[in-house]
């Protein structure tokens, strides 16, 4: 699509840099720069405010990548791109048949109202739930990783959906200030939600979390 749409060497583009290191690749195979901006803490989406701060007389495009099951704010997105003249894509996730959406929904319902020590996820509009990713807040210490590793000992199966954000990279190191994707790929971790799962699955998850309340308290 950037290629159709003429964008090539000379051009920037702006991207996310919380996620896999695909969009920016595919900037860079069409010969333009990708720019990276900082998310929205809540859906770690592109934040609109942050792309039109990274736009400059070069940037021809921006490519917002829906996260986790929650969409980026298109709407936002394209106002940005047509006061700037910009060619505005999306990258989607796949979202599974609606039966199983339905039960992602009810399980992350369930998860909401019973965990304590977490963050659990903001679930906005149209959120399916393709992972339920919670924070895991820091204090200096690597709280997320102890949280995860503990919880594994208790037969959650849980992962960490960002481990190094993009900008980080060897091939894609840029020197640029992003604070709420350092902060998420920091704190997030993403617990199981699958729409197999039964009630004592969501029990022992909730269980072995809530059991862990006091790595989350704040350092002395």
């Amino acid at each position: 699509m950037l290629r159709a749409a003429g964008v090539g060497v000379g051009d920037e583009v702006v991207v996310p840099a919380f996620g896999n290191a695909e969009v920016a690749e595919t900037v860079s195979l069409v010969g333009a720069l990708p720019v990276f901006a900082d998310i929205d803490p809540a859906t770690y989406c592109l934040d609109a405010a942050a792309v039109e701060a990274a736009v400059t007389s070069r940037t021809a495009a921006v490519v917002a990548v829906h996260r986790f099951g929650r969409p980026a704010d298109m709407a936002r997105l394209h106002e940005v791109g047509q006061r700037h003249g910009l060619l505005v894509l999306e990258h989607g996730e796949t979202a599974g048949p609606y039966d199983d959406i339905a039960r992602r929904r009810e399980r992350a319902a369930y998860l909401d109202g019973k965990l304590k020590g977490v963050r659990t996820p903001d679930g906005g509009d149209g959120h399916t739930y393709q992972q339920y990713v919670v924070r895991v807040p820091g204090n200096g210490r690597p709280d997320r990783d102890a949280f995860a590793r503990a919880i594994r000992g208790r037969g959650v199966d849980c992962r960490v959906p960002v481990r190094t954000p993009v900008h980080r990279m060897p091939g894609f190191r840029r020197c640029v200030s992003l604070p709420e994707t350092e902060r998420a790929a920091d704190e997030t971790l993403a617990l199981p939600v699958d729409a197999s799962l039964t009630k004592r699955d969501m029990q022992r998850i909730v269980s072995a979390c809530n059991a862990l309340g006091g790595l989350l308290q704040p350092a002395h």
